[in-house]
């Protein structure tokens, strides 16, 4: 299935609204409106940089991943975890290799790498069983399983993340309301963060040392999207970012970092806007459904933009500079979203002349 039949198929499950979880992944989002939304608003004291600053060439050391890109690689702290073509089969090499398998049911949605744990989600096909999550701890080797029977359930579907000790998924409280479930790993407990409001939804959760973001989405038609931090059992929304145009964001030790779709016929094009100490900053274009906060810093896709350009995977520091630090090969490309394993990120590139998958070590 191409990027641009994913976007689509998934801006239909969001348009959808009601109770059900929407299904989580890079380019969910509600339907497709030729309305254009307006850009984001700022106070005086936040003006937005109009002028995209220019990225400065700062490319990383980048390592084949050995694996063809039909294979999804995610590496990092001396652990590569590799989910073949048909996502059947996880599996885990390191000190102390592991295998998920899922059936002809379930197959791997999610797979999470960070420097203490690692974290394996399978999926039902049909969404109508709740996920399994297989949790490895790699200091000691030890698995448990986060599930439809644990405490703060897992549902069908849904959004995850994971950072340092903490891993957020969507659950269903009592009432069927539609929430975050925060667990942390290392004390083996689990808590509901925030809960959406009847038929309300949300997708995107980013985590980061400064705290956890979802983009929430209304029953409307089309779907108002809010990006927001969950904060005291609330979602606060983004202070900068207009109404129902952002895509997704992450907080950061320097401010926030979040996307806005340009045109509502093309989910696949954002824009990217940075909030500093001095202000709001565009970034520039980037391929929606792609900010990923990794090492300390925000990474996004930015697609070709003109003939015989390359893809290029863009990092955004707080210290206020924009670099980029991939570019694909020649002839008309695209970028997966990157896949952060720690201290390790990983981009699988497809282009005319010739498809690579590989990661590096960031500094």
């Amino acid at each position: 299935m191409t990027r641009t039949a994913v976007a689509v198929a998934l801006a239909g499950v969001l348009a959808l609204g009601g109770c059900a979880g929407p299904t989580s992944g890079p380019s969910s989002g509600p339907s497709p409106t030729d309305s254009e939304p307006p850009q984001p608003e700022t106070t005086s004291a936040s003006p937005v940089v109009t002028t995209p600053p220019t990225p400065v060439p700062a490319l990383l050391a980048w390592e084949p991943a050995l694996r063809p890109v039909e294979e999804t690689v995610t590496t990092g702290g001396g652990w590569t975890i590799v989910v073949d073509q048909e996502r059947s089969l996880a599996t885990l090499d390191g000190p102390r290799p592991r295998t998920v398998a899922g059936d002809k049911r379930f197959r791997v949605s999610d797979v999470l790498l960070d420097t203490a744990y690692a974290v394996v989600v399978t999926s039902d096909s049909l969404e109508e069983r709740p996920a399994v999550a297989t949790v490895v701890d790699l200091a000691t080797g030890r698995t448990s399983r986060v599930d439809g029977r644990s405490d703060a359930p897992t549902t069908s579907g849904g959004t995850w993340a994971l950072h340092g000790t903490r891993l957020v998924h969507a659950t269903v409280d009592p009432d069927g309301a539609y929430c975050l479930a925060e667990r942390d790993l290392a004390a083996d407990t689990a808590a509901v963060s925030w809960c959406a409001e009847k038929r309300h939804g949300f997708t995107s959760a980013h985590l980061t040392t400064r705290g956890l973001t979802v983009t929430g989405f209304d029953d409307q038609r089309p779907s108002c999207r809010t990006v927001g931090v969950v904060t005291d059992g609330a979602l606060e929304p983004f202070p900068d970012v207009a109404g129902c145009a952002g895509w997704e964001g992450v907080v950061t030790d320097g401010g926030a970092v979040w996307s806005v779709i340009s045109k509502e016929n093309d989910l696949e094009a954002a824009v990217v806007y940075a909030r500093t100490a001095i202000g709001v900053v565009e970034l520039g274009p980037a391929t929606a459904g792609t900010l990923t906060w990794c090492g300390g810093a925000t990474y996004f896709v930015r697609d070709p933009q003109g003939p015989g350009e390359p893809a290029r995977l863009l990092r955004w520091s707080d210290a206020g500079s924009l670099e980029t630090v991939y570019e694909s090969k020649g002839g008309q490309a695209f970028l997966s979203a990157p896949r952060c394993g720690g201290d390790r990120i990983t981009v699988s590139a497809f282009a005319e002349s010739g498809d690579e998958q590989v990661s590096a070590p960031l500094g």
